[in-house]
């Protein structure tokens, strides 16, 4: 099942966790160093919501963003 709602189509990003090691310049140091890059996965919040569409009542993964605006009707 795809992390992805199903009204929207959030889906996740990848971000840059960037780590650094050293004391600021303006601190009085040589400068911050970048020490480790990796990947970080950020999901969006999705909730199993019962919705209806064409008369009927169905269940969908909908992120919390379009619950709150209205975009859904939830039964």
């Amino acid at each position: 099942m795809a992390k992805v709602c199903e009204i929207c189509g959030k889906k996740p990003i990848v971000l840059k966790d960037v780590v650094r090691s050293g004391k600021a310049k303006r601190e009085g140091g040589v400068g911050k160093n970048t020490t480790g890059i990796t990947k970080k996965w950020k999901y969006p919040n999705l909730q199993k919501v019962k919705v209806w569409s064409g008369g009927q009542s169905q269940t969908k993964r909908v992120c919390t963003s379009c619950i709150r605006s209205g975009k859904t009707l939830v039964a």
